[in-house]
């Protein structure tokens, strides 16, 4: 479904594009659910146990299975394909979303029972931002509108994780708690069955072997299944370990940044600033999303993501020196516009560097590294405020964004294995003749 050369590279013309709406839609109805299941899941937990202790190791268990596991649903999606791995995922996921909601919604609900339904749902959390971004590399083929695309992509789920707590604030109002997470459920399942219902999925391409011998284009992982890619990872596609390991730094700079945030409000005795500079972070980081994405950028990729890695964890590190909360207003939206392109650039960089088979796992490495640098850093942050000074911190937390800028530019230590015999090495793995 190729768009037309003629077509201005505006996000008009991606939405344009044809099943573009139809199949961003599902996904974004589906990815809602991951902006209200995390609050709503604490809150349920929370009223049926009477124990934060336990609401936040629900959660945890919750999310490191959803996020550890990512890669591998991924990889599943390359390999089967979303009808036939994207739909059983969202049924399991949807029924443990529902039974949590059941569980929780009986009063004193054993944590244990609690904790080994919330193992395998996270386990089962359908990857539909990965599978997304797959299809708008096959619906917008021009690397002009392609970039556009994935702006808007990233920017629209930056807002989805700030209307989903919204929306769970306005449903609790009239509601109890398990009803947040039954919403979810049907949420997930609802979007899931209608993106793979798109003709666009139809078209799901890339997802066979190469032929034997054939080398695949220069630059590309391969189009080999997705096992392959962790091993390469090691020795192979820099472009692509780049990008994860800046994705990391901008979820640990991040998530630390939401934690320090709220010490810094304490300190001035103003809790409710919290929510005005998260705010302007997430403002920010959508105005700089939708200015990156049109722009014709001449830099390379690697380029672009060392520079917007380092702007990031520097202005959020001066951030730290507010004088007072509505200062950190202003340096959090003006960090905030180098978050979005920061993530868009990574993943258009796990983009060109794997093959057509392995798109929705390279992204999902990305994506991965991402929540669990920042999972990482919000826990260690938390041992670190009290023992230092706030601007200490603010600091320390933005260092691994400033740092992982050198890692963007910096070559390969030792060339990659030629990618011909790579190719034809591994396709013999996969059948068998290699031991």
């Amino acid at each position: 479904m190729p768009v037309s050369s003629s077509m201005a590279p505006s996000y008009a013309a991606v939405l344009r594009t044809r099943y573009a709406c139809r199949t961003f839609g599902a996904a974004l109805l589906g990815r809602l659910s991951y902006g209200m299941v995390s609050l709503s899941l604490v809150l349920a937990v929370k009223e049926t146990t009477r124990s934060y202790a336990v609401a936040g190791t629900v959660m945890a268990l919750f999310g490191l299975t959803s996020v550890l596991l990512s890669p591998t649903r991924a990889g599943l999606i390359d390999r089967h394909g979303p009808r036939r791995a994207l739909l059983p995922m969202a049924a399991a996921y949807a029924l443990l979303l529902t039974a949590l909601a059941f569980a929780t919604a009986q009063p004193g609900t054993s944590g244990i029972l609690l904790g080994v339904l919330a193992v395998p749902a996270g386990a089962c959390t359908p990857p539909l931002g990965p599978v997304m971004r797959t299809l708008w590399s096959d619906l917008v083929p021009d690397r002009r509108l392609l970039q556009r695309a994935y702006s808007l992509d990233t920017v629209a789920e930056e807002l989805l994780f700030v209307t989903g707590p919204l929306l769970v604030g306005l449903l609790v109002q009239v509601a109890a708690p398990p009803v947040g997470i039954a919403t979810s459920a049907a949420l997930v399942s609802t979007g899931s069955l209608a993106l793979v219902s798109s003709p666009a999925v139809h078209g799901w391409v890339g997802r066979r072997k190469a032929p034997a011998g054939s080398a695949p284009p220069e630059g590309v992982v391969s189009d080999l299944p997705p096992a392959p890619l962790r091993r390469r990872l090691l020795y192979g596609a820099p472009g692509l370990r780049q990008a994860i390991a800046v994705s990391a730094a901008a979820g640990m700079c991040l998530g630390a940044f939401d934690l320090l945030v709220i010490a810094f409000a304490d300190a001035f005795d103003e809790p409710e600033a919290v929510a005005w500079i998260l705010a302007a972070l997430s403002g920010g980081s959508a105005i700089g999303g939708l200015v990156y994405g049109a722009v014709p950028w001449r830099a390379s990729s690697r380029l672009r993501l060392a520079f917007l890695a380092a702007a990031m964890g520097l202005t959020l590190a001066v951030s730290g020196l507010s004088p007072h909360p509505c200062v950190l207003v202003v340096w959090a939206a003006l960090g905030g516009l180098f978050v979005a392109p920061a993530l868009t650039t990574a993943y258009l960089i796990a983009d060109e560097c794997a093959g057509p088979a392995t798109r929705t796992t390279a992204g999902a490495w990305v994506n991965t590294a991402y929540n669990a640098g920042s999972a990482g850093a919000t826990a260690a942050t938390g041992l670190l405020v009290g023992r230092l000074p706030l601007p200490v911190c603010f600091a320390l937390v933005a260092a691994p964004a400033v740092s992982s800028a050198a890692t963007a530019l910096r070559r390969p230590r030792r060339p990659a294995p030629d990618a011909a015999a790579l190719h034809e090495r591994e396709v013999g793995r996969a059948s068998g003749r290699e031991r």
